[in-house]
């Protein structure tokens, strides 16, 4: 099984590698290489996807990625920033299902910022679709019009996309609750509305499953309000953006959550839900969870072995349950240790 590693930016290189560590105690086959991506990439060859690491993505069986970006890349081209080249292997590898999972572990119920009778047994999927939308359609740019700047994206989905991402919340509900909840914008954007009448469509498929529909201000009010009357939601590339992140704070911390971002074959490109954190990068601070479920996920979805991914899973909830924090989860009474110490911690619990 082969696997690229890219470490990335700013907090990257310390949470994949207790990932990576956490991958060889399993006694796997698993053959791993690193490569760059991102800024750290753009500092090495000028460019945020360099063809190196397209060869080796393309070669791999799955990826696993830390982050990307940070602020002292911020006034470079557009084309050079480091988010470039997360879009690109995104596109580059047809990686157009990201699957979110928002789930409350009972330990973190009071890091949560809502009330814990609220989130208590939170357990959520976002199917975010992402090869298409806002972030990749055409025209797009900014120009002179009147002698004033406009800058102008385009909001694009063609019925295949809309379909393809709609099977794939159908099937998923079919291994969890059997409801999907679809989320568009319909009455303003005739894009959205295309999406509505394609889930519809497909959802004569999967008799087995309801399907609801919610416009997508109110589905960000009702994530908040009322976060457990949700199963699997989809909704497209931004939506999805916007909605995950928030749905991230639910259960506590943003680092504690892994995704995955699979192809039609279920190659995947995994790696938690947060950024770089430069602010904290090096400090030896930052939680590793999320990069460690992503393992996880990766076990799963692209390798078939659930055997595996449930040994990860059950090392984190016991280390969990043994009061060890980091500190973005960290309450009082609890145990706060740094990023090498929650891995000795879940390589213990193995």
């Amino acid at each position: 099984m082969k696997i690229c590693v890219l470490p990335g930016d700013g907090i990257g290189p310390e949470i994949t590698a207790e990932a990576v560590r956490v991958l060889r105690a399993l006694d796997l086959k698993l053959e791993m290489e690193e490569a760059l991506l991102g800024g750290c990439a753009v500092d090495a060859t000028g460019d945020p996807y360099p063809e190196a690491t397209r060869k080796l993505a393309r070669a791999a069986d799955a990826v696993l990625l830390g982050a990307v970006g940070g602020p002292q890349y911020d006034a470079l081209p557009r084309e050079q920033r480091p988010e470039r080249g997360l879009l690109g292997i995104r596109k580059d590898l047809g990686l157009f299902a990201n699957l979110r999972p928002a789930v409350l572990y009972p330990e973190l119920a009071n890091a949560s910022t809502l009330k814990p009778e609220v989130v208590a047994g939170l357990d959520i999927l976002i199917i975010r679709e992402l090869t298409g939308d806002i972030y990749f359609g055409q025209p797009r740019g900014i120009e002179t019009r009147n002698g004033e700047r406009v800058g102008i994206n385009t909001m694009i989905y063609s019925e295949s996309e809309i379909r393809r991402i709609g099977r794939v919340a159908f099937e998923s509900a079919r291994k969890r609750s059997k409801k999907v909840c679809s989320v568009d914008k319909m009455n303003v954007l005739e894009c959205t509305q295309l999406w509505r009448d394609v889930m519809l469509e497909v959802a004569r498929d999967y008799p087995d499953v309801e399907l609801t529909h919610m416009l997508v201000d109110n589905a960000a009010m009702q994530l908040v309000r009322n976060p457990k009357q949700f199963d699997v939601m989809v909704t497209g590339n931004m939506f999805g953006d916007i909605l995950s992140d928030a749905a991230s704070m639910l259960t506590g911390s943003i680092g504690m959550l892994p995704s995955a971002s699979l192809d039609e074959k279920n190659k995947g490109l995994y790696e938690p839900c947060h950024g770089s954190a430069p602010d904290i990068a090096g400090q030896g601070v930052a939680n590793p969870l999320a990069t460690i479920l992503s393992a996880a996920m990766m076990l799963r979805h692209s390798f078939n072995d659930e055997a595996a991914a449930g040994r990860i899973e059950r090392a984190v909830k016991k280390v969990l349950a043994q009061g060890l924090r980091t500190g973005d989860i960290y309450e009082p009474g609890m145990q706060r240790v740094g990023t090498r110490d929650m891995g000795d911690a879940v390589l213990a619990a193995l």
